[in-house]
């Protein structure tokens, strides 16, 4: 299966930046593992005028079979019913949906660290689909591609051409054409249409699903008049998980519509009820546990390095004893969000002054960070390459030297017990790498040792006897003697 992204540029912005914004080099072919085959990505053409990237999905044709078995996890509907004859190696389907999530994952979130103000733009863009499986017909394609925003152009493909009187198959071959939407957000659409128009997914769907969907529907799917449609078919009419993700994108609509928050909107409840019975995601289990070390800590202006959208900043502002909280991160597009998310500009003066949001590279040091009491990366340093991490260290360690400093990562043996993900896969696309708990403390007291610091170990979610908990957070304290040396020094 096949599926190319073009676009145009000028002399002051080249259509070869497209290669930063996917993370991928024009001048060389490159190859990716998947669970079901290998992902080519390559660019047939690449100048400042025009560059299109191409990429191709070589299924292996044994390997669906060996672990579909046509049924439950893997088990897509035509390889049930044929599982040595299908169409899965030949048209877009599920499999290239998440071909793309895994091999254009930063693109997918809207990081580009080369180019961060490129990423946040609009870019003049041309998607072809070769072969598109369309239960619906085109206009189910244009119903779906057009409220976004998308020039349609969809033909369908014959069943024979040498026998026309047979009639159109459920083929289309699909070109969207656009001027007004980021990288990112094409992407996003794809990810979720792509199964969509199948109907059909290579996979079993369970309750994390509906995360992924509003995760890539975000800023669009609320307000899409082919919702319910792309919702049901997306989690494979699974009703319970439907119904669940309706819900939550009508409270996600009423928010936006009153211009607030959706926890504020959805308060109906007692918080006692809402979450009898219903296990504290794990997200929220680290806010929690970064609040609580930062509160023994005795810290009250803190650095949240890596912020992201702000989920974090956003709850620190919320608690009186930080004073001043930094948010710092590489991602223009994310430091937009996260503004979005805080309402800074309709802020009060006196909260606003607490919290300031600025870009910043972790791999390099910056005198804007000296001087606080503490800092977080939560969930960060997994997504830098391995030979990158002593250059965090010493810009954060070595340079900005807080009191305490808090990292959080996934224990990688705990993977086993997440259900939905596939043996030897990590966590998210991005993830350059997933650390064991010895793997983790080794590091972190190379790290204490070399600058200064004690550091001490938090398990955070349930924290199984065999694998551990799911992250794993490291607290470094600045020794003593380093902090009488530093304040003579001052």
């Amino acid at each position: 299966m096949f599926l190319t992204i073009t676009t145009t540029g000028t002399p002051e912005r080249p259509a070869t930046d497209l290669g930063f914004l996917l993370h991928k080099r024009p001048e060389k072919a490159q190859a990716f593992s998947t669970s079901y085959g290998t992902a080519h990505v390559l660019y047939p053409e690449a100048d400042a005028q025009r560059c299109t990237a191409a990429l191709l999905l070589e299924v292996d044709a044994v390997a669906l079979v060996r672990r579909g078995k046509g049924k439950g996890r893997g088990g897509a509907p035509d390889a049930a019913l044929a599982q040595y004859v299908n169409d899965r190696p030949y048209a877009a389907s599920s499999l290239l949906a998440v071909a793309l999530s895994a091999v254009f994952s930063s693109a997918m979130r809207g990081v580009c660290n080369a180019r961060p103000e490129r990423a946040a733009q609009p870019l003049p863009l041309r998607i072809e689909v070769p072969a598109l499986p369309a239960r619906g017909g085109p206009e189910l394609v244009r119903h779906l591609f057009e409220p976004l925003g998308w020039t349609v152009t969809v033909e369908p493909v014959a069943l024979d051409t040498e026998f026309p009187e047979w009639g159109d198959s459920r083929y289309v071959r699909l070109v969207l054409e656009g001027e007004d939407r980021t990288l990112a957000e094409a992407l996003r659409h794809l990810y979720v249409l792509l199964p969509v128009l199948d109907d059909a997914k290579h996979y079993w769907v369970a309750s994390d699903e509906v995360d992924k969907l509003l995760r890539a529907g975000e800023g669009w799917l609320p307000e899409h008049p082919e919702q319910k449609l792309i919702t049901s078919r997306y989690l494979s009419r699974r009703w319970s998980l439907t119904r669940e993700a309706m819900e939550r994108l009508e409270l996600v609509r009423l928010a936006e519509a009153d211009d607030s928050e959706v926890e504020d909107i959805d308060n109906a409840v007692e918080a006692e009820t809402e979450t009898e019975g219903k296990p504290t995601p794990l997200a929220v289990q680290r806010r929690d546990a970064i609040i609580a070390a930062l509160g023994v800590s005795g810290a009250a202006r803190v650095l949240d390095l890596g912020c992201g959208q702000g989920q974090l900043v956003q709850a620190l502002l919320k608690d009186p004893r930080f004073t001043e909280i930094v948010g710092v991160d590489v991602s223009m597009r994310a430091l937009t969000i996260a503004s979005r998310r805080l309402k800074l500009d309709r802020m009060g003066e006196r909260q606003a002054s607490r919290v300031k949001l600025f870009q910043g590279s972790l791999a390099y040091t910056d005198n804007r960070l000296k001087g606080y009491d503490a800092a977080v990366l939560s969930e960060v340093v997994e997504h830098l390459d391995l030979p990158r991490l002593p250059a965090l260290e010493y810009a954060v360690f070595g340079s900005a030297r807080p009191r305490t400093v808090l990292v959080t990562t996934p224990n990688v043996e705990y993977n086993v017990r997440w259900e939905s993900l596939p043996a030897g896969h990590v966590r998210h696309g991005d993830h350059r790498f997933e650390w064991t708990r010895e793997e983790f403390r080794t590091w972190a007291h190379t790290v204490a040792e070399r600058h200064g610091y004690g550091v001490e170990f938090v398990a955070i979610g349930p924290d199984d006897p065999e694998v551990g908990p799911p992250t794993q957070m490291a607290v470094f304290t600045m020794n003593s003697n380093a902090t009488e040396k530093e304040a003579k020094a001052a």
